[in-house]
């Protein structure tokens, strides 16, 4: 990640004094090890600092983050509450996950029956996608890309694979031209990443969301988009483009995340890669031990304190910033005290958040059909699938929200997929 000057008029705190970055070096190398570390040292809540110097708080055990998230009343979801919210410039890069600016009224940050109205609405229109009709796409997809690189015997599967997938698949489910979703899987990382694209990423994503309004109003469909438009809580335009781009990010980078580093866990995990090589894959498996182990959604923002409360062994201001720290809540001693023990059947699990702010459920299912067909698919197609790396070669994406790997190359017995002539991909 970038480093962000120090934002002028923004003073830290004494609480504040030595604590670490999020997004440094260590943290993109080790973020494990720092949340464990930050545990050890101060509980579970800590100071930590975001790029520019901006003073904020992490939860870091499963008991803290359940009641941040449970407690709306005191930990409240407006950005607009943010006492250093005026302070910071709009092109603060993790303004866009923030609640900055247009963000401002994005479900995400409404609140009590307004959020209520607007979740619903949301769920609704996604509870509408049929699931075999979603999975059948999704499986014509997977092939579609795996024709393009199966007769060559090698691919990167986080650019030529795992990150396409979600995003045409969301695309066909929120009812967006496939054409207008090719450079979504950058803009989203450029958002995510807090670097000097970030600003801009941001609003490249939102015109593309906004012609997806447009037609939703002007030619509806049955899709989400056109749902959305057409319920009766009668949201604007502007509502609508900031409910369906979280809906397209939430549904597209976790995901390509989930699908990548479940394949590099069947892939060097000496359990899986035993499966592998008998032919019985444990796919549902891997993607659980993956959101329990290694959840693309590691840290997610945020919560605001309404009233001045005692959190961990810290006594909190009024209008702070509080982050929940999601991958340390899955890892939590006290949640389970043996690491490596197995979870099958177990979804304990916070990767999706918690409370009234959670990620909804139809979301959460449409996320794991599109992990688990792309990999199953994938798996399916190219015999003799192996890593053309060595394991520690891999690399991570360096973004304070996320863990996904920036490439997975494989190599893999040459297959001439008999698939049919690929259709609806233009750019690739």
């Amino acid at each position: 990640m970038p480093d962000t000057p120090a934002i002028t008029g923004i003073d830290i705190p004494p609480s504040h004094e030595h604590a670490p970055l999020l997004g440094d070096g260590r943290y993109q190398h080790d973020a494990g090890g720092v949340f464990r570390e930050l545990y050890q040292t101060h509980g579970p809540v800590a100071p930590v600092l975001l790029p520019g110097g901006v003073p904020a708080w992490l939860t870091l055990d499963h008991q803290t983050l359940r009641r941040v998230t449970e407690d709306t009343a005191t930990f409240a979801r407006s950005s607009k509450r943010w006492r250093l919210g005026p302070l910071l410039p709009p092109d603060w890069p993790l303004w866009p996950l923030l609640g900055g600016g247009q963000a401002q009224d994005s479900l995400l940050y409404a609140e009590g029956e307004m959020h209520r109205q607007r979740a619903g609405a949301l769920s609704s229109a996604l509870e509408a996608v049929d699931r075999n009709e979603f999975a059948a796409r999704c499986q014509q997809i997977s092939e579609q890309l795996l024709a393009r690189f199966a007769p060559a015997g090698a691919a990167e599967l986080m650019a030529d694979y795992a990150l396409q997938l979600p995003v045409l698949a969301m695309s066909w489910a929120l009812g967006a031209p496939e054409e207008d979703s090719r450079n979504l899987p950058a803009d989203f990382a450029a958002m995510l990443s807090g670097g000097p694209d970030t600003i801009a990423g941001w609003h490249r994503a939102r015109a593309v969301v906004a012609r997806l309004v447009a037609q939703a109003r002007r030619r509806p469909g049955a899709n989400v988009a056109s749902r959305l438009a057409a319920h009766p809580i009668a949201l604007s335009d502007e509502q609508l483009v900031e409910d369906l781009l979280v809906t397209y990010i939430a549904g597209h980078i976790p995901t390509a995340y989930l699908i990548g580093t479940t394949l590099r866990l069947m892939l060097t995990g000496d359990r899986f890669t035993d499966t592998l090589r008998r032919g019985r894959l444990s796919v549902s498996d891997a993607l659980h031990e993956i959101l329990w182990h290694d959840t693309p959604t590691q840290v997610f923002a945020g919560r605001f304190t309404s009233r001045v409360t005692e959190l961990g062994r810290y006594r909190i201001p009024a209008r702070d910033l509080v982050l929940l720290g999601l991958a340390a809540a899955n890892t939590d001693p006290a949640l389970r005290p043996d690491p490596a023990a197995g979870v099958r059947d177990n979804r304990a699990y916070l990767s999706y958040s918690h409370g009234p702010h959670s990620c909804p459920m139809p979301a959460r299912d449409l996320s794991e059909v599109m992990a688990s067909t792309a990999i199953e698919a994938l798996l399916d197609a190219l015999p003799g699938l192996s890593l053309a790396c060595h394991p520690n070669q891999l690399r991570w994406v360096s973004t304070i929200w996320m863990r996904g790997l920036e490439s997975l190359p494989v190599r893999f017995d040459p297959a001439a997929l008999s698939l049919g002539t690929p259709r609806g991909l233009p750019w690739m």
